[in-house]
């Protein structure tokens, strides 16, 4: 567990796949970004899907969801998953059912972000895997979810979240949003126009889950290094320096949802006045962490 004074945050890992670094480091040169992360013999890169149990204000919340149990053998071998379904057996580890959830939060609405929001029973039906729980989402993401193009629609789908939707469990957003005191939802575009961050603040501390505004840790110490996945780039490069500057006036703890190397850091000035990432140890509350 992670205590930003009186807010309780767990770690999750839903998720191990083996991606293409291209994807993740896009016109970033190999001879870069090599310095700090390794692939496999096979050349893919490995990445974590984090998700993170938040609870604060008599409230349980869940920000993002993973891929849960929904993908099928065959999507986990084409995706090179090695691990999946962390989320549900984080929460298992801790005694908490899925009805306990008040409160889902998807910070996008790409399929590894959301694809959690339901569960194969044993019948292989897809059922809301968090039955009492309100879903939120921004009206933009949503809207852009509904009409993809070439580029998006392979990750935007709507059996993820449109039947949410349809039975009034998904509430849509327009811009920030407090969930509690000092638990608040931030517009962070760039990986898509409605992007959110979570930001928690509690008795002068303060740490934020920057989600996929910086994949990496190396994303966010580098204004100029993002995935190729961001549909705005220039626009996740100023989201990344006001946050970068929040960051070190803060000495928030960051926590990254693809980093399966550095999943938390706190952002410092080097001795020639540059950001740079300094690592932070936290485990993962699941018991597999892949």
């Amino acid at each position: 567990m992670i205590r930003i004074g009186d807010i309780e945050v767990y770690l999750f890992n839903d998720a191990t796949t083996w991606v293409d670094p291209g994807g993740m480091f896009g016109l970033v040169p190999r001879l870069l970004w090599s310095r700090y992360y390794r692939v496999d013999e096979r050349q893919l890169l490995k990445t974590a899907n984090h998700t993170l149990l938040v609870r604060a204000g008599g409230k349980t919340m869940l920000v993002d969801t993973g891929f849960g149990n929904c993908l099928s053998a065959s999507q986990r071998r084409r995706r090179a998953v090695s691990h999946f379904d962390g989320s549900q057996a984080g929460l298992a580890a801790l005694g908490i059912a899925a009805a306990d959830i008040d409160i889902v939060i998807n910070t996008h609405l790409h399929d590894d972000h959301c694809t959690g929001n339901f569960r194969l029973d044993a019948d292989g039906q897809r059922q809301p895997a968090f039955p009492n729980a309100i879903h939120l989402v921004q009206r933009r993401e949503y809207a852009d979810a509904g009409a993809p193009n070439e580029r998006t629609r392979a990750t935007y789908l709507p059996q993820n979240y449109q039947p949410l939707y349809a039975e009034g469990r998904l509430q849509l957003l327009d811009g920030d949003y407090e969930l509690a005191p000092g638990i608040d939802l931030l517009l962070t575009p760039g990986h898509t126009p409605a992007h959110m961050s979570l930001r928690l603040s509690s008795r002068g501390e303060t740490a934020a889950f920057l989600c996929d505004m910086a994949s990496l840790a190396v994303h966010f110490e580098r204004l100029a290094w993002m995935s190729a996945y961001d549909v705005e780039p220039l626009i996740t490069l100023e989201t990344k320096r006001a946050w970068q500057r929040w960051a070190l006036e803060t000495g928030a703890l960051c926590i990254f949802c693809h980093d399966a190397h550095v999943p938390a850091a706190r952002l410092q000035l080097d001795e020639r006045g540059r950001p740079k990432i300094q690592p932070v140890a936290i485990a993962y509350d699941n018991p597999l962490d892949g």
